[in-house]
C-alpha cells in the first residue's frame, strides 16, 4: 500500500492478469484460448529445530489453453535434499528426478464481467521422494484449489484467496508400508502495480497437516507471510520471486512456537515463463 502510494497518477498501468502474480497463491486467470507457454521454478525450503536442512525442487512446464476458461499444465519435477543431524530424520544428500505432475484449472467467474474471478483446479501428481523427509518413496495424491480474486482498485491493486487441500498416499520404498496425510489451508495475497508490468505486495497462508485424509489427527499447523514481486520482462516473458517465513505454529507431537516437524522455517520461490 505504501508503493502504491507513492505511485504517480499519470503513470501508465498495465490490465492485471493474475495468472502468474503470485508464487504460493494462485489466481483465476487462466490465460486466452491458444495460449501455449512454457514456465519454470525453483523452490527452497530451509531449517528445521536441529541440524542442517536444505530442500530444494525444480520443475518445468508446458502450458496449454485448449478452451475457454481451461488451463492445463503437464510438469516434471527434479528435487534436492542436503539434510544432516535433523532430529527424527535420516541424513540425506542428493539431487534426482522428483517425478510428474498434470494441472487443470477452470474459471467459473470472469473478473472482466463478474464483481470477482473464481475458478477450481486440480493437480494429481506422483512423487519418488518425500517432500520433507527426502525419503524415497512412490507418492501419489491430488492438490485441489478454490482461488478467488477481484481488483480493489482496477488495473491497480488486486487481492487473492485461495482454499487448500491436498491429500496423498505413500508407499515407502525402505519398508513397503503405506500412509496417508493431507494438508488443508488457506492462502492470501495482495499486490499493488507500482510501474507499468511491475508488482510488489505479500502473501500470507496457514496450513494445518493431517495424518489421513480427514481431520480427525492433527500433526502440526504452520502460519506464513513474507513478500512477493513480479516483472513483466516482455509481452512473452515474465518472473514472479518470493520469500515466506513461518512466524507461528506448533507441531501436535513436539513442544515449540513453530511447526519444524511438518513445515519449514523458511522457504523461497523464483517463477518465470515465456510464452510461444
Amino acid at each position: 500500500m505504501l508503493a502504491l502510494a507513492f505511485l504517480p497518477t499519470y503513470a501508465r498501468a498495465e490490465p492485471i492478469e493474475t495468472e502468474h502474480l503470485f508464487a504460493f497463491t494462485i489466481g483465476s486467470d487462466v490465460g486466452d484460448v491458444g495460449e501455449r507457454e512454457l514456465e519454470g521454478s525453483v523452490t527452497g525450503r530451509f531449517s528445521k529445530r536441529t541440524g542442517t536442512y536444505d530442500a530444494g525442487s525444480g520443475t518445468i512446464s508446458a502450458e496449454f489453453v485448449p478452451l475457454p476458461n481451461l488451463r492445463t499444465e503437464f510438469t516434471g519435477v527434479v528435487n534436492s535434499y542436503d539434510i544432516s543431524g535433523v532430529s527424527g530424520f535420516a541424513d540425506q544428500r542428493y539431487t534426482a528426478f522428483g517425478g510428474m505432475s498434470a494441472d487443470v484449472r477452470y474459471r467459473l467467474l470472469d473478473r472482466a464481467s463478474a464483481p470477482f474471478g473464481f475458478a477450481i483446479g486440480a493437480e494429481p501428481h506422483w512423487n519418488r521422494s518425500d517432500d520433507i523427509t527426502g525419503e524415497r518413496v512412490g507418492q501419489y495424491g491430488v492438490d485441489f484449489v478454490a482461488a478467488a480474486d477481484w481488483e480493489i482498485i482496477q488495473d491497480r491493486l488486486v487481492a487473492a484467496f485461495n482454499l487448500l487441500y491436498q491429500p496423498d498416499t505413500t508407499r515407502s520404498q525402505l519398508t513397503g508400508t503405506w500412509s496417508q496425510e493431507s494438508t488443508a489451508g488457506i492462502a492470501m495475497g495482495l499486490m499493488a502495480q507500482v510501474r507499468s508490468g511491475i508488482f510488489v505486495g505479500g502473501e500470507a497462508r496457514y496450513l494445518r497437516q493431517y495424518d489421513g485424509f480427514g481431520p480427525d489427527t492433527l500433526a502440526g499447523q504452520g502460519f506464513f507471510v513474507g513478500p512477493t514481486i513480479y516483472f513483466k520482462l516482455s509481452e512473452r516473458a515474465w518472473i514472479t520471486a518470493a520469500w515466506s517465513a513461518q512466524v507461528a505454529g506448533h507441531a501436535t507431537a513436539i513442544a515449540g512456537s513453530l511447526d519444524l516437524v511438518n513445515f519449514e522455517r523458511q522457504q523461497a520461490r523464483l517463477l518465470f515463463g515465456v510464452n510461444f
